[in-house]
């Protein structure tokens, strides 16, 4: 089992539950013309967020990754140009969500809850929970 979430630019993210999720199936059929182990491919605040959250939870793959580095906090990110998805273990889900919302809002992104209630948090504070 695995904790997973998603930030995403609310720049182009819909506010409509159902066209969210639509959106969120089409990001995730990863058809974008690129690696998504590199954060350079995501718009700047992304890349902020990124950048932030790898400090605790470092990438399992890709150009900042670790080979040698087995710890729990190890975590698994597909990187597209307007979201970031992130599959952590269990035991540092708690942990990740926290912190993984916390820098959502420090870097103006969006955070759905993937793997949790489902909730999608815009910055300015609009909270979408699909029915």
């Amino acid at each position: 089992m695995s904790y997973d979430l998603m930030v995403f630019d609310p720049a182009v993210a819909p506010r409509d539950a159902a066209a969210f999720l639509e959106w969120y199936d089409a990001q995730t059929e990863w058809n974008e013309k690129h690696e998504y182990d590199d954060p350079a491919v995501s718009v700047p605040a992304l890349q902020a967020w990124f950048t932030a959250i790898i400090e605790h939870f470092p990438p399992m793959s890709g150009p900042l990754s670790d080979d040698e580095d087995d710890r729990p906090e190890v975590t698994d990110y597909s990187v597209g140009t307007h979201v970031i998805y992130a599959s952590f273990e269990d035991d540092v889900a708690e942990e990740a969500h926290g912190l993984a919302q916390v820098l959502a809002n420090a870097h103006q992104v969006g955070f759905f809850d993937a793997s949790g209630d489902g909730a999608i948090v815009f910055p300015d504070g609009t909270v979408i929970i699909p029915e």
